[in-house]
Protein backbone atom coordinates (compact mmCIF):
# COMPACT_ATOMS: atom_id res chain seq x y z
CA UNK A 1 0.00 0.00 0.00
CA UNK A 2 1.14 3.54 -0.63
CA UNK A 3 1.66 5.45 2.60
CA UNK A 4 -1.55 7.45 2.23
CA UNK A 5 -3.28 10.03 4.43
CA UNK A 6 -5.20 7.31 6.28
CA UNK A 7 -1.99 5.55 7.26
CA UNK A 8 -0.47 8.86 8.36
CA UNK A 9 -3.55 9.52 10.52
CA UNK A 10 -3.01 6.13 12.18
CA UNK A 11 0.65 6.91 12.90
CA UNK A 12 -0.18 10.38 14.25
CA UNK A 13 -2.72 8.74 16.59
CA UNK A 14 -0.05 6.25 17.76
CA UNK A 15 2.52 9.03 18.35
CA UNK A 16 0.07 11.00 20.48
CA UNK A 17 -0.78 7.84 22.47
CA UNK A 18 2.90 7.20 23.24
CA UNK A 19 3.85 10.84 23.92
CA UNK A 20 0.77 11.84 25.91
CA UNK A 21 2.60 12.46 29.21
CA UNK A 22 5.65 14.65 28.74
CA UNK A 23 7.79 12.56 26.38
CA UNK A 24 11.29 13.94 25.86
CA UNK A 25 13.70 13.72 22.91
CA UNK A 26 16.94 12.12 24.16
CA UNK A 27 18.78 11.68 20.87
CA UNK A 28 18.60 12.68 17.23
CA UNK A 29 20.20 10.19 14.82
CA UNK A 30 20.56 10.19 11.05
CA UNK A 31 21.61 6.68 9.93
CA UNK A 32 20.89 7.46 6.26
CA UNK A 33 20.93 10.63 4.22
CA UNK A 34 17.14 10.72 4.00
CA UNK A 35 16.15 9.24 7.39
CA UNK A 36 16.01 10.88 10.81
CA UNK A 37 15.45 8.86 14.00
CA UNK A 38 14.25 10.58 17.17
CA UNK A 39 14.93 8.58 20.33
CA UNK A 40 12.05 9.57 22.61
CA UNK A 41 11.88 8.78 26.34
CA UNK A 42 8.25 8.34 27.42
CA UNK A 43 7.39 6.98 30.86
CA UNK A 44 10.00 4.32 31.50
CA UNK A 45 10.45 3.33 27.87
CA UNK A 46 12.54 4.55 24.97
CA UNK A 47 10.90 4.75 21.54
CA UNK A 48 12.58 5.27 18.19
CA UNK A 49 10.53 7.46 15.85
CA UNK A 50 11.75 7.05 12.27
CA UNK A 51 11.03 9.81 9.74
CA UNK A 52 12.02 8.50 6.32
CA UNK A 53 11.92 10.86 3.35
CA UNK A 54 13.34 8.51 0.73
CA UNK A 55 11.72 8.46 -2.68
CA UNK A 56 10.91 4.75 -2.79
CA UNK A 57 9.67 4.07 0.77
CA UNK A 58 8.80 7.31 2.61
CA UNK A 59 7.17 6.78 6.00
CA UNK A 60 6.91 7.99 9.57
CA UNK A 61 6.61 5.29 12.23
CA UNK A 62 8.02 3.93 15.44
CA UNK A 63 10.64 1.26 14.88
CA UNK A 64 12.70 -1.19 16.91
CA UNK A 65 15.33 -1.64 14.20
CA UNK A 66 18.79 -0.41 15.18
CA UNK A 67 20.90 1.03 12.36
CA UNK A 68 24.54 2.02 12.26
CA UNK A 69 25.12 5.78 12.24
CA UNK A 70 27.82 7.61 10.25
CA UNK A 71 30.91 8.83 12.11
CA UNK A 72 30.26 12.40 10.98
CA UNK A 73 26.59 13.44 11.27
CA UNK A 74 25.16 15.54 8.41
CA UNK A 75 24.50 19.25 8.91
CA UNK A 76 20.73 18.73 9.07
CA UNK A 77 21.23 16.21 11.88
CA UNK A 78 23.39 18.70 13.80
CA UNK A 79 20.69 21.36 13.38
CA UNK A 80 17.99 19.03 14.70
CA UNK A 81 20.16 18.11 17.67
CA UNK A 82 20.56 21.78 18.51
CA UNK A 83 16.81 22.38 18.69
CA UNK A 84 15.32 19.00 19.60
CA UNK A 85 17.61 17.21 22.06
CA UNK A 86 15.98 17.67 25.47
CA UNK A 87 12.77 19.09 23.93
CA UNK A 88 9.36 17.95 25.16
CA UNK A 89 7.03 16.41 22.57
CA UNK A 90 3.78 18.39 22.73
CA UNK A 91 1.68 16.73 20.05
CA UNK A 92 1.53 15.40 16.51
CA UNK A 93 -1.12 16.69 14.10
CA UNK A 94 -2.07 15.99 10.52
CA UNK A 95 -2.57 18.91 8.17
CA UNK A 96 -6.11 18.35 6.93
CA UNK A 97 -6.24 14.94 5.29
CA UNK A 98 -2.93 15.41 3.50
CA UNK A 99 0.23 13.36 3.82
CA UNK A 100 1.80 16.09 5.95
CA UNK A 101 2.34 15.80 9.72
CA UNK A 102 3.39 18.52 12.16
CA UNK A 103 5.37 17.46 15.22
CA UNK A 104 5.39 20.18 17.90
CA UNK A 105 8.20 20.42 20.46
CA UNK A 106 8.66 22.65 23.49
CA UNK A 107 12.31 23.60 23.89
CA UNK A 108 14.60 26.38 25.09
CA UNK A 109 17.12 28.47 23.21
CA UNK A 110 20.74 29.22 24.14
CA UNK A 111 19.59 31.95 26.56
CA UNK A 112 17.20 29.63 28.36
CA UNK A 113 14.03 31.19 26.99
CA UNK A 114 11.12 29.09 25.77
CA UNK A 115 11.48 28.30 22.07
CA UNK A 116 8.83 26.11 20.51
CA UNK A 117 9.74 24.45 17.22
CA UNK A 118 7.96 22.20 14.72
CA UNK A 119 9.23 19.41 12.53
CA UNK A 120 7.17 19.00 9.36
CA UNK A 121 7.15 15.52 7.82
CA UNK A 122 5.91 15.57 4.22
CA UNK A 123 5.37 11.93 3.20
CA UNK A 124 4.69 12.44 -0.51
CA UNK A 125 6.62 9.89 -2.55
CA UNK A 126 9.57 11.37 -4.41
CA UNK A 127 8.61 14.82 -3.07
CA UNK A 128 8.99 13.75 0.58
CA UNK A 129 10.83 16.13 2.86
CA UNK A 130 11.60 17.04 6.48
CA UNK A 131 11.47 20.72 7.46
CA UNK A 132 12.31 22.36 10.81
CA UNK A 133 10.27 25.49 11.69
CA UNK A 134 10.35 28.04 14.49
CA UNK A 135 7.25 29.14 16.40
CA UNK A 136 6.31 31.54 13.56
CA UNK A 137 6.65 28.91 10.82
CA UNK A 138 9.91 30.37 9.61
CA UNK A 139 12.07 27.64 8.05
CA UNK A 140 15.17 26.96 10.17
CA UNK A 141 16.44 24.05 8.13
CA UNK A 142 15.36 21.56 5.49
CA UNK A 143 16.52 18.08 4.58
CA UNK A 144 16.03 18.58 0.84
CA UNK A 145 16.19 22.18 -0.46
CA UNK A 146 13.59 23.07 -3.11
CA UNK A 147 14.48 26.20 -5.11
CA UNK A 148 13.30 27.78 -8.36
CA UNK A 149 15.29 25.32 -10.45
CA UNK A 150 13.38 22.44 -8.81
CA UNK A 151 9.86 23.86 -8.56
CA UNK A 152 8.22 27.09 -9.70
CA UNK A 153 5.09 26.48 -7.61
CA UNK A 154 6.63 26.11 -4.15
CA UNK A 155 10.10 26.78 -2.80
CA UNK A 156 11.41 25.41 0.51
CA UNK A 157 14.48 27.35 1.64
CA UNK A 158 15.88 28.37 5.05
CA UNK A 159 14.61 31.80 6.04
CA UNK A 160 11.36 31.52 4.10
CA UNK A 161 7.91 31.22 5.67
CA UNK A 162 6.66 27.67 5.40
CA UNK A 163 3.69 27.00 3.15
CA UNK A 164 1.80 23.76 2.79
CA UNK A 165 1.93 21.91 -0.54
CA UNK A 166 -0.67 23.17 -3.06
CA UNK A 167 -4.12 21.75 -2.15
CA UNK A 168 -5.78 19.19 -4.37
CA UNK A 169 -9.25 19.71 -5.78
CA UNK A 170 -10.70 16.71 -3.94
CA UNK A 171 -13.12 16.04 -1.09
CA UNK A 172 -12.00 15.18 2.45
CA UNK A 173 -13.51 11.67 2.92
CA UNK A 174 -13.81 12.14 6.69
CA UNK A 175 -16.40 14.89 6.23
CA UNK A 176 -18.69 12.96 3.86
CA UNK A 177 -22.08 11.63 4.97
CA UNK A 178 -23.94 8.80 3.28
CA UNK A 179 -26.25 11.33 1.56
CA UNK A 180 -23.26 13.32 0.27
CA UNK A 181 -21.58 10.18 -1.02
CA UNK A 182 -24.74 9.07 -2.83
CA UNK A 183 -25.21 12.44 -4.52
CA UNK A 184 -21.60 12.38 -5.74
CA UNK A 185 -21.55 8.77 -6.97
CA UNK A 186 -24.94 9.08 -8.72
CA UNK A 187 -23.58 11.99 -10.76
CA UNK A 188 -20.42 10.11 -11.82
CA UNK A 189 -19.78 8.16 -15.03
CA UNK A 190 -21.45 4.74 -14.46
CA UNK A 191 -18.78 2.97 -16.55
CA UNK A 192 -15.91 4.26 -14.41
CA UNK A 193 -14.23 1.69 -12.18
CA UNK A 194 -15.13 2.09 -8.53
CA UNK A 195 -11.56 2.33 -7.25
CA UNK A 196 -10.70 4.95 -9.91
CA UNK A 197 -13.73 6.97 -8.89
CA UNK A 198 -12.76 6.97 -5.20
CA UNK A 199 -9.10 7.93 -5.74
CA UNK A 200 -9.97 10.69 -8.20
CA UNK A 201 -12.77 12.17 -6.07
CA UNK A 202 -11.63 11.82 -2.45
CA UNK A 203 -8.49 13.19 -0.86
CA UNK A 204 -5.59 11.13 0.46
CA UNK A 205 -6.98 7.68 -0.40
CA UNK A 206 -4.62 5.03 -1.79
CA UNK A 207 -5.67 2.72 -4.61
CA UNK A 208 -5.45 -0.30 -2.29
CA UNK A 209 -7.92 1.30 0.16
CA UNK A 210 -10.28 2.09 -2.71
CA UNK A 211 -10.10 -1.50 -3.96
CA UNK A 212 -10.84 -2.84 -0.49
CA UNK A 213 -13.90 -0.59 -0.16
CA UNK A 214 -15.18 -1.62 -3.61
CA UNK A 215 -14.61 -5.29 -2.76
CA UNK A 216 -16.60 -4.95 0.45
CA UNK A 217 -19.48 -3.35 -1.46
CA UNK A 218 -19.56 -5.59 -4.55
CA UNK A 219 -17.45 -8.71 -3.90
CA UNK A 220 -14.96 -7.64 -6.59
CA UNK A 221 -12.28 -4.97 -6.60
CA UNK A 222 -12.59 -4.11 -10.33
CA UNK A 223 -16.34 -3.40 -10.42
CA UNK A 224 -17.61 -0.37 -12.33
CA UNK A 225 -20.00 2.07 -10.71
CA UNK A 226 -23.02 0.61 -12.52
CA UNK A 227 -22.15 -2.84 -11.03
CA UNK A 228 -22.03 -1.53 -7.45
CA UNK A 229 -24.95 -1.09 -5.06
CA UNK A 230 -24.56 2.64 -4.35
CA UNK A 231 -26.37 2.50 -1.02
CA UNK A 232 -24.16 -0.34 0.22
CA UNK A 233 -21.10 1.45 -1.11
CA UNK A 234 -22.01 4.62 0.79
CA UNK A 235 -22.39 2.69 4.05
CA UNK A 236 -19.04 0.92 3.56
CA UNK A 237 -17.27 4.18 2.68
CA UNK A 238 -18.66 6.24 5.59
CA UNK A 239 -18.12 3.38 8.06
CA UNK A 240 -14.46 3.06 7.03
CA UNK A 241 -13.63 6.73 7.50
CA UNK A 242 -15.73 7.03 10.65
CA UNK A 243 -13.57 4.32 12.22
CA UNK A 244 -10.49 6.22 11.06
CA UNK A 245 -11.75 9.43 12.74
CA UNK A 246 -12.35 7.52 15.98
CA UNK A 247 -8.82 6.11 15.97
CA UNK A 248 -9.93 2.51 15.39
CA UNK A 249 -7.04 0.88 13.53
CA UNK A 250 -5.96 -2.72 12.86
CA UNK A 251 -2.34 -2.94 11.61
CA UNK A 252 -2.39 -5.66 8.94
CA UNK A 253 0.53 -7.33 7.15
CA UNK A 254 -0.14 -9.09 3.80
CA UNK A 255 2.10 -11.68 2.13
CA UNK A 256 1.72 -13.96 -0.86
CA UNK A 257 1.41 -17.72 -0.37
CA UNK A 258 5.21 -18.01 -0.33
CA UNK A 259 5.55 -15.51 2.51
CA UNK A 260 6.85 -12.64 0.38
CA UNK A 261 5.53 -9.22 1.49
CA UNK A 262 2.73 -7.83 -0.68
CA UNK A 263 1.11 -5.02 1.26
CA UNK A 264 0.36 -3.38 4.58
CA UNK A 265 -2.73 -1.57 5.81
CA UNK A 266 -4.25 0.22 8.80
CA UNK A 267 -7.43 -1.90 8.54
CA UNK A 268 -8.23 -5.53 7.62
CA UNK A 269 -7.63 -6.49 3.97
CA UNK A 270 -9.85 -8.94 2.06
CA UNK A 271 -9.70 -8.09 -1.66
CA UNK A 272 -6.80 -10.45 -2.50
CA UNK A 273 -9.43 -13.24 -2.43
CA UNK A 274 -7.37 -16.22 -1.30
CA UNK A 275 -4.22 -15.26 -3.18
CA UNK A 276 -2.55 -13.93 -0.04
CA UNK A 277 -2.09 -14.38 3.69
CA UNK A 278 -2.96 -11.61 6.18
CA UNK A 279 -1.56 -11.18 9.69
CA UNK A 280 -2.73 -8.81 12.42
CA UNK A 281 0.18 -6.95 14.04
CA UNK A 282 0.35 -5.68 17.59
CA UNK A 283 1.15 -2.11 16.52
CA UNK A 284 2.39 -0.12 13.54
CA UNK A 285 6.00 -0.40 14.66
CA UNK A 286 5.74 -4.17 14.41
CA UNK A 287 3.92 -3.87 11.08
CA UNK A 288 6.51 -1.68 9.35
CA UNK A 289 9.48 -3.50 10.85
CA UNK A 290 8.15 -6.81 9.54
CA UNK A 291 7.22 -5.45 6.13
CA UNK A 292 10.43 -3.57 5.39
CA UNK A 293 12.68 -6.19 6.97
CA UNK A 294 11.12 -8.79 4.65
CA UNK A 295 11.38 -6.47 1.66
CA UNK A 296 15.00 -5.54 2.37
CA UNK A 297 15.81 -9.23 2.84
CA UNK A 298 14.23 -9.92 -0.54
CA UNK A 299 16.17 -7.12 -2.20
CA UNK A 300 19.44 -8.35 -0.65
CA UNK A 301 18.74 -11.90 -1.86
CA UNK A 302 17.83 -10.61 -5.30
CA UNK A 303 21.10 -8.67 -5.47
CA UNK A 304 23.14 -11.66 -4.30
CA UNK A 305 21.39 -13.95 -6.79
CA UNK A 306 21.75 -11.58 -9.76
CA UNK A 307 24.62 -13.50 -11.40
CA UNK A 308 22.92 -16.87 -10.84
CA UNK A 309 19.63 -15.55 -12.21
CA UNK A 310 21.42 -14.15 -15.28
CA UNK A 311 23.13 -17.49 -16.00
CA UNK A 312 19.85 -19.40 -15.63
CA UNK A 313 17.89 -17.02 -17.87
CA UNK A 314 20.61 -17.12 -20.53
CA UNK A 315 20.93 -20.91 -20.50
CA UNK A 316 17.17 -21.53 -20.43
CA UNK A 317 16.67 -19.10 -23.33
CA UNK A 318 19.52 -20.73 -25.29
CA UNK A 319 18.17 -24.24 -24.75
CA UNK A 320 14.62 -23.19 -25.64
CA UNK A 321 15.81 -21.75 -28.95
CA UNK A 322 18.02 -24.78 -29.58
CA UNK A 323 15.18 -27.26 -29.00
CA UNK A 324 12.85 -25.28 -31.24
CA UNK A 325 15.44 -25.25 -34.06
CA UNK A 326 16.14 -28.98 -33.61
CA UNK A 327 12.44 -29.79 -33.77
CA UNK A 328 12.20 -27.90 -37.07
CA UNK A 329 15.16 -29.91 -38.38
CA UNK A 330 13.52 -33.10 -37.14
CA UNK A 331 10.36 -32.25 -39.05
CA UNK A 332 12.44 -31.86 -42.22
CA UNK A 333 14.22 -35.15 -41.48
CA UNK A 334 10.83 -36.86 -41.08
CA UNK A 335 9.91 -35.64 -44.54
CA UNK A 336 13.14 -37.11 -45.91
CA UNK A 337 12.05 -40.60 -44.84
CA UNK A 338 9.66 -40.57 -47.81
CA UNK A 339 12.57 -40.35 -50.25
CA UNK A 340 13.14 -44.11 -49.98
CA UNK A 341 9.73 -44.72 -51.50
CA UNK A 342 10.53 -42.34 -54.38
CA UNK A 343 13.81 -44.17 -54.97
CA UNK A 344 11.91 -47.49 -55.05
CA UNK A 345 9.44 -46.05 -57.58
CA UNK A 346 12.25 -44.89 -59.85
CA UNK A 347 14.02 -48.28 -59.58
CA UNK A 348 10.82 -50.13 -60.46
CA UNK A 349 10.17 -47.86 -63.46
CA UNK A 350 13.69 -47.41 -64.88
CA UNK A 351 12.61 -48.91 -68.21
CA UNK A 352 10.16 -46.04 -68.79
CA UNK A 353 12.52 -43.14 -67.85
CA UNK A 354 14.87 -41.43 -70.29
CA UNK A 355 18.01 -39.47 -69.49
CA UNK A 356 17.27 -35.74 -69.51
CA UNK A 357 13.70 -36.07 -68.20
CA UNK A 358 12.75 -33.64 -65.42
CA UNK A 359 9.68 -35.54 -64.25
CA UNK A 360 8.98 -39.26 -64.19
CA UNK A 361 5.45 -40.63 -63.95
CA UNK A 362 5.84 -43.91 -62.10
CA UNK A 363 3.25 -46.55 -61.32
CA UNK A 364 3.04 -47.27 -57.60
CA UNK A 365 2.48 -51.03 -57.74
CA UNK A 366 2.06 -51.31 -53.93
CA UNK A 367 -0.65 -48.67 -53.51
CA UNK A 368 -4.32 -49.50 -53.93
CA UNK A 369 -5.44 -48.75 -57.46
CA UNK A 370 -1.80 -48.50 -58.65
CA UNK A 371 -1.85 -44.70 -59.15
CA UNK A 372 0.65 -42.72 -61.20
CA UNK A 373 3.11 -40.73 -59.02
CA UNK A 374 5.08 -37.76 -60.37
CA UNK A 375 8.73 -37.87 -59.24
CA UNK A 376 11.05 -34.89 -59.81
CA UNK A 377 14.32 -35.74 -61.60
CA UNK A 378 17.68 -34.04 -62.08
CA UNK A 379 18.05 -33.88 -65.86
CA UNK A 380 21.85 -34.04 -65.57
CA UNK A 381 21.74 -37.51 -64.02
CA UNK A 382 20.80 -40.90 -65.41
CA UNK A 383 17.57 -42.60 -64.23
CA UNK A 384 19.52 -44.96 -61.93
CA UNK A 385 21.60 -42.05 -60.55
CA UNK A 386 18.36 -40.18 -59.75
CA UNK A 387 17.16 -43.22 -57.81
CA UNK A 388 20.45 -43.37 -55.91
CA UNK A 389 20.13 -39.64 -55.13
CA UNK A 390 16.79 -40.28 -53.41
CA UNK A 391 18.28 -43.20 -51.45
CA UNK A 392 21.12 -40.96 -50.26
CA UNK A 393 18.65 -38.26 -49.18
CA UNK A 394 16.68 -40.94 -47.32
CA UNK A 395 19.80 -42.23 -45.52
CA UNK A 396 20.83 -38.68 -44.67
CA UNK A 397 17.38 -37.94 -43.21
CA UNK A 398 17.36 -41.25 -41.31
CA UNK A 399 20.75 -40.48 -39.73
CA UNK A 400 19.74 -36.90 -38.94
CA UNK A 401 16.50 -38.09 -37.35
CA UNK A 402 18.35 -40.54 -35.10
CA UNK A 403 20.86 -37.87 -34.00
CA UNK A 404 18.20 -35.17 -33.55
CA UNK A 405 15.97 -37.38 -31.41
CA UNK A 406 18.92 -38.01 -29.07
CA UNK A 407 19.97 -34.36 -29.03
CA UNK A 408 16.44 -33.13 -28.34
CA UNK A 409 16.08 -35.60 -25.46
CA UNK A 410 19.38 -34.43 -23.96
CA UNK A 411 18.45 -30.75 -24.38
CA UNK A 412 15.03 -31.32 -22.81
CA UNK A 413 16.65 -33.10 -19.84
CA UNK A 414 19.09 -30.21 -19.46
CA UNK A 415 16.23 -27.71 -19.69
CA UNK A 416 14.27 -29.66 -17.04
CA UNK A 417 17.35 -29.58 -14.81
CA UNK A 418 17.79 -25.80 -15.19
CA UNK A 419 14.06 -25.35 -14.62
CA UNK A 420 14.45 -27.24 -11.34
CA UNK A 421 17.37 -25.01 -10.37
CA UNK A 422 15.27 -21.92 -11.11
CA UNK A 423 12.58 -23.28 -8.74
CA UNK A 424 15.17 -23.51 -5.97
CA UNK A 425 16.40 -19.99 -6.76
CA UNK A 426 12.84 -18.66 -6.42
CA UNK A 427 12.45 -20.50 -3.10
CA UNK A 428 15.82 -19.37 -1.69
CA UNK A 429 15.38 -17.76 1.73
CA UNK A 430 18.95 -17.10 2.88
CA UNK A 431 22.31 -16.14 1.33
CA UNK A 432 23.45 -19.70 2.09
CA UNK A 433 20.67 -21.05 -0.15
CA UNK A 434 21.91 -18.81 -2.98
CA UNK A 435 25.49 -19.92 -2.44
CA UNK A 436 24.42 -23.57 -2.56
CA UNK A 437 22.74 -23.03 -5.94
CA UNK A 438 25.81 -21.17 -7.20
CA UNK A 439 28.03 -24.09 -6.11
CA UNK A 440 25.72 -26.51 -7.94
CA UNK A 441 25.94 -24.52 -11.18
CA UNK A 442 29.72 -24.36 -10.83
CA UNK A 443 29.87 -28.12 -10.41
CA UNK A 444 27.64 -28.56 -13.47
CA UNK A 445 29.93 -26.30 -15.54
CA UNK A 446 27.58 -23.34 -15.99
CA UNK A 447 29.72 -21.02 -13.84
CA UNK A 448 33.45 -20.80 -13.17
CA UNK A 449 34.58 -22.87 -10.21
CA UNK A 450 37.32 -20.83 -8.57
CA UNK A 451 38.15 -19.93 -4.99
CA UNK A 452 40.71 -17.64 -3.48
CA UNK A 453 43.81 -17.25 -5.61
CA UNK A 454 42.16 -19.16 -8.45
CA UNK A 455 42.13 -22.45 -6.48
CA UNK A 456 39.03 -24.64 -6.55
CA UNK A 457 36.75 -24.09 -3.59
CA UNK A 458 36.78 -26.74 -0.88
CA UNK A 459 33.56 -28.72 -1.01
CA UNK A 460 31.61 -28.87 2.25
CA UNK A 461 28.64 -30.92 3.34
CA UNK A 462 25.56 -28.71 2.89
CA UNK A 463 23.46 -27.50 5.82
CA UNK A 464 19.90 -28.73 5.37
CA UNK A 465 16.77 -26.83 6.31
CA UNK A 466 15.10 -28.51 9.26
CA UNK A 467 11.65 -28.46 10.89
CA UNK A 468 10.00 -30.44 13.68
CA UNK A 469 6.72 -32.29 13.11
CA UNK A 470 3.86 -32.37 15.66
CA UNK A 471 5.09 -35.76 16.92
CA UNK A 472 8.67 -34.54 17.30
CA UNK A 473 10.22 -36.09 14.18
CA UNK A 474 12.84 -34.15 12.22
CA UNK A 475 11.80 -32.97 8.78
CA UNK A 476 14.73 -32.22 6.45
CA UNK A 477 14.47 -30.22 3.22
CA UNK A 478 16.91 -29.94 0.31
CA UNK A 479 17.15 -26.40 -1.08
CA UNK A 480 18.97 -27.32 -4.31
CA UNK A 481 19.78 -30.43 -6.33
CA UNK A 482 23.08 -31.07 -4.53
CA UNK A 483 21.28 -30.90 -1.18
CA UNK A 484 18.54 -33.17 -2.56
CA UNK A 485 21.19 -35.73 -3.56
CA UNK A 486 23.01 -35.44 -0.23
CA UNK A 487 19.80 -35.65 1.80
CA UNK A 488 18.28 -38.62 -0.02
CA UNK A 489 21.34 -40.83 -0.52
CA UNK A 490 23.68 -39.82 2.35
CA UNK A 491 21.69 -38.45 5.29
CA UNK A 492 18.37 -40.31 5.05
CA UNK A 493 17.87 -43.75 6.56
CA UNK A 494 16.42 -46.40 4.25
CA UNK A 495 13.32 -46.56 6.46
CA UNK A 496 12.69 -42.79 6.40
CA UNK A 497 9.78 -41.36 4.42
CA UNK A 498 10.57 -39.34 1.29
CA UNK A 499 8.22 -36.68 -0.13
CA UNK A 500 8.28 -34.81 -3.46
CA UNK A 501 5.68 -32.83 -5.40
CA UNK A 502 4.29 -34.90 -8.26
CA UNK A 503 5.33 -34.17 -11.84
CA UNK A 504 7.28 -30.92 -11.34
CA UNK A 505 10.58 -29.65 -9.91
CA UNK A 506 10.83 -29.25 -6.15
CA UNK A 507 12.69 -30.06 -2.95
CA UNK A 508 13.28 -33.52 -1.58
CA UNK A 509 11.69 -33.68 1.88
CA UNK A 510 12.64 -36.50 4.27
CA UNK A 511 10.65 -37.35 7.39
CA UNK A 512 13.25 -38.97 9.68
CA UNK A 513 11.24 -41.76 11.27
CA UNK A 514 13.62 -44.76 10.80
CA UNK A 515 10.86 -47.13 9.71
CA UNK A 516 8.30 -46.02 12.30
CA UNK A 517 4.77 -45.02 11.34
CA UNK A 518 4.27 -41.26 11.97
CA UNK A 519 0.92 -39.67 12.72
CA UNK A 520 -1.44 -38.30 10.10
CA UNK A 521 -0.43 -34.74 11.04
CA UNK A 522 3.24 -35.62 10.45
CA UNK A 523 2.40 -36.91 6.97
CA UNK A 524 0.35 -33.80 6.20
CA UNK A 525 3.03 -31.39 7.38
CA UNK A 526 5.73 -33.16 5.32
CA UNK A 527 3.52 -33.09 2.21
CA UNK A 528 2.70 -29.39 2.70
CA UNK A 529 6.41 -28.55 3.05
CA UNK A 530 7.20 -30.49 -0.13
CA UNK A 531 4.42 -28.66 -1.99
CA UNK A 532 5.56 -25.29 -0.63
CA UNK A 533 9.15 -25.73 -1.82
CA UNK A 534 8.08 -26.35 -5.41
CA UNK A 535 6.33 -24.57 -8.25
CA UNK A 536 2.93 -25.96 -7.19
CA UNK A 537 0.11 -23.51 -6.45
CA UNK A 538 -3.42 -23.91 -5.15
CA UNK A 539 -5.36 -26.58 -3.34
CA UNK A 540 -5.25 -30.24 -4.37
CA UNK A 541 -1.51 -30.34 -5.13
CA UNK A 542 -0.38 -33.95 -5.45
CA UNK A 543 2.68 -34.99 -3.42
CA UNK A 544 4.22 -38.44 -3.84
CA UNK A 545 5.71 -40.20 -0.82
CA UNK A 546 7.51 -43.48 -0.28
CA UNK A 547 10.25 -45.06 1.82
CA UNK A 548 13.79 -44.00 0.92
CA UNK A 549 14.73 -47.62 0.10
CA UNK A 550 12.38 -47.47 -2.92
CA UNK A 551 14.41 -44.68 -4.58
CA UNK A 552 16.98 -45.27 -7.32
CA UNK A 553 19.43 -42.87 -8.91
CA UNK A 554 19.05 -42.14 -12.62
CA UNK A 555 22.31 -43.28 -14.31
CA UNK A 556 24.08 -40.33 -15.92
CA UNK A 557 21.47 -37.82 -14.77
CA UNK A 558 22.07 -34.58 -12.91
CA UNK A 559 22.27 -34.80 -9.09
CA UNK A 560 18.97 -35.07 -7.25
CA UNK A 561 17.10 -36.93 -10.01
CA UNK A 562 15.54 -40.21 -8.85
CA UNK A 563 13.08 -42.86 -10.01
CA UNK A 564 10.60 -44.86 -7.93
CA UNK A 565 7.77 -47.27 -8.73
CA UNK A 566 6.11 -47.88 -5.35
CA UNK A 567 4.54 -44.80 -3.82
CA UNK A 568 1.40 -43.16 -2.44
CA UNK A 569 0.08 -39.66 -3.11
CA UNK A 570 -1.29 -37.00 -0.78
CA UNK A 571 -3.26 -33.94 -1.89
CA UNK A 572 -2.52 -30.77 0.06
CA UNK A 573 -2.59 -26.98 -0.17
CA UNK A 574 0.86 -25.26 -0.32
CA UNK A 575 -0.81 -22.23 1.26
CA UNK A 576 -1.05 -24.16 4.56
CA UNK A 577 2.73 -23.88 5.00
CA UNK A 578 2.50 -21.01 7.49
CA UNK A 579 -0.12 -22.92 9.47
CA UNK A 580 2.18 -25.92 9.92
CA UNK A 581 5.66 -24.38 10.23
CA UNK A 582 5.02 -20.70 10.90
CA UNK A 583 6.35 -20.96 14.43
CA UNK A 584 9.27 -23.26 13.61
CA UNK A 585 12.87 -22.14 13.31
CA UNK A 586 15.25 -23.51 10.73
CA UNK A 587 17.82 -25.98 11.85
Amino acid sequence: MAYDAGMLAAIVHEINSVCAHGARVDKVLMPQKDEVVLVIHAGRENYRLSLNASGNAPRMTFTSVLKENPLSPPMFCMLLRKYLVGAIVQEATQEGFERVARLRFSSRDEMGFSADVCLMAEIMGKYSNLILLDSHDKILGVLRVVDFTTSRLRQVLPGMTYELPPPQDKIDPRTVSEEDFLSHINAADPFLRGDKYITSTYLGTATQVARELVWQASGRCDSTLDEIDHIKMSKVFVSHFSALKKGEFSPTFVTDLDGKPLDYAYSPVHYFEGGALTFACENFSDLFDRFYAARERQEALHLKAADVSHVLRHEISRLTRKIEAQRCELAEAEKALGYRHLGDLLTANLYAIKRGDTIAYCTDWEAEGMPQVAVALDSRLSPSANAQRYYKLYNKGKTARSILVTQIKQAEEELAYLDAVSVFLDAAETPEDIEGIRAELRRAGYMREVGRGGRPEKKKNPTLKSFTTPSGYRLLVGMNNLQNEYLTFTVADRGDLWFHVKGMPGSHVVLCCAGEEPSEDDYTMAAVVAAHYSRAKGKGTAVDYTRVRELKRVPGAHPGFVVYHTNYSAYVDPGDFEKWVGGEGNG
